[in-house]
């Protein structure tokens, strides 16, 4: 190929489309046309236009040659937080699958708080993204507004309900609680002591839970509900407020790992041994649980799939290719270790 070893003469100039075609040899049409429309154009073209693009430093417009298109090749991803690994598997899976299918993430972090991910997701779509992935179902009534006026493909993760707002890959969180409160129940204890995080997520598994021990009369259920986000530090303050007034607990459980993590950790310093004096179950399966000693019997949801399968909703919805199924329910499991 022979070209201007240097098209951008003007330094302070960004490289443009023409810099590109004239350094590839090509009309503007041509480069147009290979960089939002390689389907129709030959290899060899693009290969060509690709080295010219490298030479001359140039970024492609995606909000211009979406105005064509009407893709801008953006995925915009909110999750509440990823300050204790929860979320981090999910979105590393999302990002992962976008990435094989062409896509780019905007990762947002908003908290728990439904008034911060309306003002968020609205400066989200102000970058035309071709869809969005939103963690949980509850959402405040003008992001609904906003997000249907939008009219882009959406997913939400990590929650269930039949009427999603388009498409919806999570599991049950009352199913979830349900399934720990008989776990206990079947072991015939009847003292028990609930860390629960202030998300409303972690609140379900927990009154769920709850409402399945309080069955039976006889049964102490002690709650404490804890700020997020809920660290290692938090559940054991939790744990010691627990325990402050002299209860004793057959086991604890907790909304999360972490928390159930910094509950055996303050157990063992009031000197309590687990799971000979006390048992303790978290949430999540996050990746030190099976490695913390003792292990922690926890809840596992497999939160790569929901990932995987959210970005590729997205992208075959953005595609035009059918959607079987607008709503999975990927289900859960207990994974019963030392801890409980």
């Amino acid at each position: 190929m022979n070209y201007d070893k240097n098209p951008n003469k003007n330094p302070s100039r960004s490289p443009t489309l023409e810099d590109v075609a004239k350094a590839a040899g090509l009309s503007p049409m041509t480069v147009s046309r290979a960089l939002n429309n390689p389907k129709v154009v030959r290899p060899t073209t693009i290969a060509r236009v690709m080295e010219a693009v490298n030479l001359t430093g140039y970024i492609p417009n995606m909000l211009a040659g979406g105005l064509t298109t009407r893709r801008t090749k953006l995925i915009a991803v909110v999750v509440p937080q990823i300050n204790n690994n929860m979320f981090v598997d999910t979105v590393q899976a999302i990002g992962d699958e976008l990435a094989l299918r062409g896509y780019h993430m905007l990762l947002c972090i908003v908290g728990y708080n439904a008034d911060s991910e309306t003002d968020i997701v609205a400066t989200l779509l102000s970058r035309r993204p071709d869809g969005i992935v939103l963690t949980g179902i509850h959402h405040s009534s003008e992001l609904k507004r906003i997000i249907l006026n939008a009219n882009i493909p959406v997913v939400e993760i990590w929650d269930l309900t039949p009427t999603p707002l388009d498409m919806l890959i999570g599991f049950s969180h009352e199913k979830i609680g349900q399934a720990v409160g008989h776990y206990f129940l079947e072991q015939g204890f009847t003292r028990f002591g609930m860390v629960c995080a202030s998300d409303r997520r972690a609140q379900v598994r927990n009154n769920s839970a709850a409402a399945v021990l309080r069955q039976h009369p006889q049964n102490v259920v002690e709650e404490i509900t804890v700020q997020t986000p809920a660290n290692m530090e938090v559940g054991r303050l939790a744990f010691r407020s627990l325990i402050e007034a002299g209860e004793r607990f057959d086991a604890i459980i907790c909304t999360s790992d972490t928390l159930a993590q910094g509950v055996i950790m303050e157990a063992e310093a009031q000197g309590l041994r687990v799971p000979d004096d006390l048992k303790v179950i978290g949430f999540a399966d996050l990746n030190f649980a099976a490695h913390n000693r003792p292990a922690i019997t926890t809840v596992c949801v497999d939160k790569s799939r929901i990932g995987q399968q959210a970005a590729t909703m997205l992208a075959d919805k953005i595609e035009g290719l059918e959607i079987t199924e607008n709503v999975v329910d990927i289900g859960f499991s207990l994974v019963v270790r030392e801890s409980a």
